[in-house]
């Protein structure tokens, strides 16, 4: 079964094994915790005329279209790193006509994806956006980027947004098992939904632990396994980004990102840098040491703050005892099944 399937692997098999020229792509990690190490693979193997969907089109946004890996995208915020002069790689590739761009608040973006997850077709959102230009300007998307309906019960007209079922989903997550049941706190925005609305999704994760954890905790378990269909063990995998409980946003390297970003040159001698000249994570980390040294990492791992344990203990975890035996009568299936039949209420 696939909740019983070890599906570990490195970012490069996840990437070219589930990630396509063409597809749907949502970053799930919303503003922090960033999937970096699968954003950079997506860069290395050069996808092509991906939709993005971000809600937070800060970093990872950013370098995948200065990687020219987007066509379409869909998001909430983008950061213009030198404002709109300056600009940034949205910017530009929005000035030079090589990326369309679809804008809602965060709520209708949301709304997407929850109806998604749910398998609905629409979600009604508020209907004030429509003095807005969220609802005047479209691109790509046309008519569906909303569609105005009369409510069936109040005769009302209300505001809809279509669902969204992206292809595929990158994350990154604190923890997950070799099955890819996922566990993700702090923050939590869109991560849940983004995946779940997703048809594929692929988890990287900064350890890989063994499912008796994963069982101890189970209401941190955002994504479950039979849903995830990769997952990539990356310690510092969301870095220059921060992780609850693992290390904070490293502030120096982030702004050296976006003084970078404000100009084509500037972002391609980055990315040349630190993401095609590095293969993996291990070798980003390893450049990192001998730029900057590890004390700049060290000073911003994380220091522990645990949570207190909560009791997900029982009497028992089956009615039927070690021998087979219903607990409250102390009888056997077959004898249970035997007595129903008697009694003429066995059917099947």
């Amino acid at each position: 079964m696939a909740h019983q399937t070890n599906k570990v692997m490195t970012a490069k098999e996840a990437i070219g094994r589930f990630v396509h020229d063409g597809d749907h792509l949502v970053i799930g990690n919303y503003t922090v915790g960033t999937c970096a190490e699968l954003v950079f693979e997506v860069i290395r193997q050069q996808k092509k005329h991906l939709t993005l969907y971000s809600q937070s089109g800060v970093f990872d946004v950013e370098v995948l279209v200065g990687g020219g890996c987007v066509d379409q995208l869909v998001t909430t915020y983008v950061y213009r790193a030198g404002g709109k002069d300056g600009g940034s790689a949205v910017e530009r590739a929005l000035k030079a006509g090589t990326l369309q761009m679809e804008d809602y608040t965060n709520f209708q973006y949301n709304a997407r994806l929850v109806a998604g997850m749910h398998g609905f077709t629409f979600m009604q959102v508020l209907e004030g956006a429509m003095v807005t230009d969220l609802f005047k300007k479209r691109t790509f998307m046309g008519e569906d980027k909303y569609r105005v309906m009369t409510c069936p019960y109040s005769g009302k007209e209300v505001l809809t947004v279509p669902a969204a079922n992206p292809d595929v989903c990158i994350v990154h997550v604190q923890r997950a098992d070799r099955f890819g049941n996922a566990q993700y706190w702090g923050a939590l925005g869109s991560v849940a939904a983004a995946a779940l609305a997703s048809r594929k999704v692929v988890v990287s994760c900064e350890e890989i632990v063994e499912h008796d954890i994963i069982q101890s905790s189970p209401h941190l378990t955002l994504i479950p396994a039979y849903r995830v269909d990769a997952v990539v063990e990356v310690p510092w995998g969301a870095h220059p980004t921060e992780v609850l409980g693992y290390y904070n946003l490293d502030r120096v390297a982030y702004a050296l990102f976006f003084m970078s970003d404000m100009t084509g040159d500037g972002l391609k001698a980055w990315m040349d840098e630190w993401v095609y000249e590095c293969r993996d994570r291990q070798a980003y980390l390893d450049h990192y040491a001998l730029k900057h040294g590890m004390q700049m990492l060290d000073a911003i791992r994380a220091k522990a703050y645990y949570s207190a344990p909560a009791n997900y203990g029982s009497a028992f975890t089956s009615c039927w005892d070690d021998e087979n035996r219903e607990r409250s009568m102390g009888i056997t299936r077959e004898e249970m099944e035997k007595i129903l039949e008697e009694r003429g209420l066995l059917y099947g």
